[in-house]
C-alpha cells in the first residue's frame, strides 16, 4: 500500500484534491467575513467583487503550491497551507484597518474598481511573502 502511496500521479491527484477542497472551505471563510455575498455580486457584473475574489483565489493556490514544494506529507503540506491562509485573512483585516477613510467591503460591494484592484494585488502579493516563509 505504501508504493501507492508513493505514486506521483497520486500524490498529485491527492494534493490537487485536498487544496480544491481547501479554496471552496476558505472562500467559504472568506464570505462569512465581507459584507457582500461574492457570487451573487459576481452574477450581477460586480468587477471589483470578482477581482477581489480571484486574488483570493490566487492567493489561497499560490501558498498551497509552496506548501506542496516545501513539504512531504499531506498532512504537513495542509497544515502550512491552513496556516498561510490564516496570515492571508490577517491580511485583509490589516488591509481594512490600514484604510479608516472608508470601509473596504463597502467599496468593492459598490463596484470600486479601484480598491478591488488593490485588494486582489494585495492578496497575490501577500501570498509570494507568505509562501517564501513556509
Amino acid at each position: 500500500m505504501n508504493q501507492f502511496w508513493e505514486n506521483e500521479l497520486v500524490q498529485t491527484a491527492a494534493y490537487y484534491s485536498v487544496v480544491i477542497l481547501c479554496i471552496v472551505v476558505f472562500l467559504t471563510i472568506f464570505e462569512l467575513v465581507t459584507k457582500y455575498k461574492n457570487w451573487e455580486e459576481i452574477q450581477k457584473g460586480n468587477m471589483s467583487v470578482a477581482m477581489t475574489t480571484g486574488g483570493k483565489i490566487f492567493g489561497i493556490a499560490n501558498i498551497f503550491r509552496f506548501s506542496i514544494g516545501q513539504h512531504d506529507s499531506l498532512l504537513q503540506m495542509i497544515g502550512w497551507g491552513l496556516y498561510g491562509f490564516i496570515l492571508l485573512l490577517l491580511g485583509y483585516f490589516i488591509y481594512e484597518f490600514l484604510t479608516p477613510k472608508f470601509k473596504i467591503d463597502d467599496e468593492i460591494q459598490k463596484d470600486n474598481r479601484a480598491v478591488g484592484f488593490i485588494s486582489m494585488v494585495i492578496s497575490i502579493g501577500l501570498s509570494f511573502v507568505i509562501g517564501a516563509g513556509i
